[in-house]
């Protein structure tokens, strides 16, 4: 990835402080580039979905400036930021509005004024994109946890926004199903789109992510690839994080610092690699 490409999002929030004057985020200033996933990781309170929430302009900053695909966003230019922006909320159910999963999909593509023919294969392509065609004439609300957050998916998809954004993609799921999730991620990458995600689930981080930012007391105290990140310690102490298990293990069996794997996989590729 080049920082010589111009950022997808830009964002520089001096301040964001809620009602009852809790600084949600102070002195942030993140970038999305194209092409790239990037994982945000932190504690509870940390700042990690106030941050998320300034991508597509659901907050905005007290003091700051949010601008995507060159565009600085406005009270008056919302909607710019929520089209080339789509938003997963961890709490897939407060963006399922719809009786069927099909005319949940439909629903912002009818919003924009989509003509129904038109509207009605792009929100099946979607579905199909996130392996969610089965689904499309369930009740969203009886399905299950991991099926609505493939249908938020989709919902995002339909519109063919620049980067998505999830927030902890993977809370409530179980192993199989937090699997499928990270499989979307990587395959919605794979097909270009950029991808920011909040997570407690280092191993995670470290599958998916391009680049991994650290957030303690409402600011980015990190960041860099998962290598660099999750092998720094004196930054993992600071945020209360500890690192995947597959450095752990790398430590205690003495293969850094000359290699540094992150993933489960990278560890095993290492271990056969010195067997031989």
């Amino acid at each position: 990835m080049s920082r010589d490409e111009s950022p997808l999002i830009d964002l520089r929030c001096e301040a964001h402080t809620y009602p009852d004057g809790t600084v949600g985020m102070h002195d942030v200033d993140f970038s999305v580039y194209p092409n790239e996933v990037v994982a945000l990781v932190g504690g509870n309170g940390a700042g990690k979905s106030t941050l998320l929430e300034h991508l597509n302009a659901t907050l905005v900053p007290d003091d700051g400036e949010l601008v995507v695909e060159g565009t600085p966003v406005t009270e008056d230019n919302k909607q710019h930021a929520r089209k080339e922006v789509g938003f997963v909320f961890q709490d897939a159910d407060t963006q399922l509005v719809a009786p069927t999963v099909l005319d949940d999909v439909l629903f912002g593509l009818q919003n924009y004024g989509v003509p129904d023919s038109d509207a009605q294969e792009r929100a099946r392509e979607a579905l199909a994109t996130v392996d969610a065609s089965h689904l499309e004439d369930r009740v969203p609300h009886y399905l299950s946890g991991g099926e609505k957050r493939l249908v938020g998916l989709a919902g995002v998809l339909v519109l063919e926004p620049s980067v998505v954004v999830l927030d902890e993609p993977l809370a409530g799921l179980d192993p199989e199903r937090s699997q499928l999730i990270a499989d979307r991620i990587t395959q919605i990458h794979e097909e270009g789109i950029s991808v920011v995600l909040s997570t407690h689930d280092l191993e995670f981080a470290a599958e998916v992510a391009d680049r991994v930012c650290v957030m303690a007391d409402g600011n980015i105290v990190g960041s860099g690839t998962p290598q660099t990140v999750f092998y720094d310690d004196v930054l993992l102490e600071n945020a209360n994080l500890h690192p995947p298990s597959a450095v752990r293990i790398a430590r205690e069996a003495g293969l850094t610092p000359t290699a540094q794997p992150v993933t489960e996989a990278d560890l095993i590729s290492l271990l056969t690699a010195s067997a031989e």
